[in-house]
């Protein structure tokens, strides 16, 4: 069970990160780093590959199923999970203390879980020491003892109703630095009139929800309910002295095997229906909305922009199709295609980070608009998260519908697309149902604000 690993992990003070996704019968469950890489500033996509690449080249692997490579199917090996800040400058606020502008790991211990079977790989640093043979040895004692004390947690543990009782939780109205329904009205107002005298085409603008419970928190709680509302999303969590990083998210940045690749175009926004035709109503709604289709059409314009020269082979779909999550509705375009030459998918990564879906058009426009404009920090909020195996290829996706947990404290993070004719109530109550995502998760909001 990898939730419960996950947690038991995390009971007994380990480093744990857990990456899920329900309809594909995959989960990673990372614990505790062997090796780490953090980087800062413009190069910290490139760093990260460099320090990778020259660790892998000298990795002794042992697979006991004879398989020379790991692959998208079988994430196995030694692998680098973690993630990259949605800015390059480092953490500034203690909510986001240890989640550097990047910072990726290879776990002692990976679980592997995929339908066609269950993987565990230990990596360990080769001691040069003439006692190198003895000291693995022991060390490889060491992380069995570890993981069959991870079993027997998880194994005493009881199991979470992702139904039960969720607690109840409060908006926490003594953090400063939370935008107020009016401040971030007005600012959508301003970034819309400067997409209507053509200064830009599309801002996203982020806000954040501070949340108080209680009691404590239950990570496991959360991520079952969150496997169970949205089975479809890669639900993700990576803890740091005492805070979890955790979110359920729909979008795909970059997923590679060999040369060939995934991605998805995901924009504009309708909540969901009291019933399957309501649901049918609203989506017709979103189709023929030309706010929201303006919106998903920069997306893929810049999607298509920053492919096209590296690729032999891209494949956009002619009109977006209708994705249907739990509490809202989007516009999306799944595109894939064949790099002209292999490339890892930390490149794809760094060409497409950040997409117009969380950032803006054009891009260093949108971005110089929102660092005067945002006021709050967003950390690894709409940044890259994910893994990659030692081949370069792996999956990351776009950390939306997302926030921080510690102790009985939450802070969600939701973002808008605004264009020309965005409106600011509309804005605020679409933020308001991105941000349930994870609030339904956690508990009942006794006030929830209008």
């Amino acid at each position: 069970d990898p939730v419960a690993c996950h947690g038991a992990a995390g009971a007994l003070g380990m480093e744990a990160s857990l990456w899920l996704q329900p309809d594909a019968g995959l989960a990673l469950v990372a614990l505790d780093p062997a090796w780490t890489v953090e980087a800062h500033d413009s190069d910290r996509f490139h760093d990260v590959v460099r320090a990778w690449s020259a660790l892998v080249a000298g990795a002794l692997v042992d697979d006991d199923d004879g398989a020379e490579d790991s692959t998208g199917d079988r994430p196995t090996g030694p692998l680098l999970l973690g993630g990259f800040g949605f800015w390059p400058e480092p953490a500034r606020t203690p909510t986001w203390a240890g989640f550097e502008a990047a910072r990726l790991s290879v776990p002692s211990l990976l679980l592997t879980v995929t339908p066609g079977g269950v993987w565990l790989t230990a990596s360990l640093l080769r001691d040069p020491s003439p006692n190198r043979d003895r000291a693995a040895q022991a060390h490889v004692a060491d992380l069995t003892a570890r993981w069959r004390t991870v079993l027997a947690a998880a194994g005493a543990s009881s199991p979470v109703d992702a139904h039960g009782d969720l607690g109840a939780l409060e908006v926490n109205a003594d953090v400063p630095d939370v935008p107020d329904a009016r401040e971030w009205r007005a600012t959508v107002a301003r970034l819309a009139g400067a997409v209507g005298r053509g200064r830009i085409d599309k801002a996203v603008l982020a806000r954040r929800q501070d949340l108080v419970a209680d009691a404590p928190i239950e990570i496991p709680a959360v991520l079952r309910r969150l496997a169970a509302s949205a089975p479809e999303s890669t639900i993700f969590a990576f803890s740091r002295a005492g805070r979890t990083f955790v979110g359920a998210t729909p979008e795909r940045l970059a997923r590679s095997v060999d040369r060939e690749f995934t991605t998805i175009a995901l924009a504009g926004s309708i909540g969901r229906g009291a019933d399957p035709a309501e649901d049918d109503e609203l989506a017709a709604a979103l189709l023929a909305s030309e706010k929201d289709r303006e919106e998903q059409a920069v997306v893929v314009d810049r999607l298509r922009e920053v492919l096209a020269p590296i690729t032999d082979r891209l494949d956009i779909p002619a009109r977006p199709s209708v994705v249907r999550l739990r509490h809202i509705q989007h516009l999306a375009s799944r595109i894939s295609g064949t790099l002209s030459e292999r490339a890892g998918v930390l490149d794809l990564v760094e060409r497409l980070h950040p997409t117009p879906a969380v950032g803006g058009a054009p891009r260093e426009l949108a971005l110089e608009l929102l660092a005067a404009e945002e006021r709050l920090e967003r950390g690894w909020y709409a940044g890259p998260v994910g893994w990659v195996d030692r081949n370069g290829d792996g999956e990351f996706v776009v950390a939306i519908r997302s926030g921080v947990i510690e102790g009985r404290s939450a802070s969600l993070f939701a973002g808008c697309g605004i264009v020309a004719d965005s409106e600011p109530e509309r804005e605020w109550v679409e933020s308001q149902i991105k941000l349930r995502t994870l609030a339904s998760a956690l508990g009942e909001v006794r006030t929830w604000p209008t």
